[in-house]
């Protein structure tokens, strides 16, 4: 049985990125060996978009953002921590997001849901 998701950034920049999400967004790891470092995420979701609407990435494409309960103290912690944002908090319907740039120029979405979650 699937027992959760394993997901990957490719990075031209790859130790600095490990070392962006161990140091700037705090999150546990195992290091297998090398500095090589395995992240042990927090809960996760999935969801599938359609692709015929305007503006849409075309079919195939992978998106991650992170998600908060509080999205006005995460970006405060996450910037005393030095990182940059690409942009202002926006309510795009389904959250609050925002974004930022890890090093290898890893674009990724932050956001609040506005929707309830389940418990999985």
């Amino acid at each position: 049985m699937i027992k959760g998701v394993h997901t990957m950034f490719y990075s031209s920049k790859a130790e600095e990125l490990r070392a962006f999400l161990r140091d700037k967004l705090q999150f546990p790891f195992t290091d297998v060996g090398d500095g090589w470092l395995i992240f042990d995420m927090p809960g996760a979701d999935m969801g599938c978009h359609p692709t015929d609407f305007e503006g849409s990435p075309p079919s195939g494409t992978h998106q991650i953002s992170f998600y908060c309960d509080d999205i006005e103290q995460t970006v405060s912690e996450l910037k005393s921590r030095g990182v940059e944002f690409n942009d202002e908090i926006t309510n795009q319907g389904y959250g609050m997001t925002i974004h930022f740039t890890m090093p290898g120029d890893v674009a990724v979405e932050l956001y609040q849901p506005l929707y309830a979650k389940g418990d999985g």
